[in-house]
């Protein structure tokens, strides 16, 4: 028997701006509706199903193992468009990538204050 992980929901505060916003930074199709929610599919099957919510919700953490050539295109795209970032988990390093693990790796927020994180190289280097 196998396990795979298949989906999560996401709050949003504006579940379409918030799915949009991760897809195109990327790279990745554009959202679908599924249901009340808008869905965005990793290349690996999993989905994150924005909901659209009205409760004040803490910000959650999101991280995303990526290629070499999708990290660079989101620090690109980050960079381009002034949006903040950092290199730590707790912002100390402002406007910086890490390099962990012999990869890289950048903190951001998303529209709906979640803490997402790209890495090209899972943590451990395994």
């Amino acid at each position: 028997m196998t396990v795979r992980f298949n989906h999560t929901v996401v709050a949003a505060k504006d579940k379409v701006r918030s799915a949009n916003f991760l897809a195109e930074l990327l790279g990745l199709p554009e959202p679908q509706p599924f249901g009340h929610f808008l869905a965005v599919k990793l290349d690996d099957g999993v989905a994150l199903d924005y909901a659209q919510s009205d409760v004040d919700f803490p910000g959650q953490h999101y991280a995303f193992l990526v290629s070499d050539d999708v990290f660079d295109s989101l620090i690109a795209k980050i960079r381009e468009r002034g949006i903040q970032h950092w290199a730590d988990p707790r912002g100390q390093r402002s406007g910086e990538i890490n390099t962990h693990d012999g990869g890289r790796g950048v903190y951001f927020q998303d529209p709906s204050g979640h803490f997402m994180e790209a890495i090209t190289v899972p943590y451990g280097g395994w």
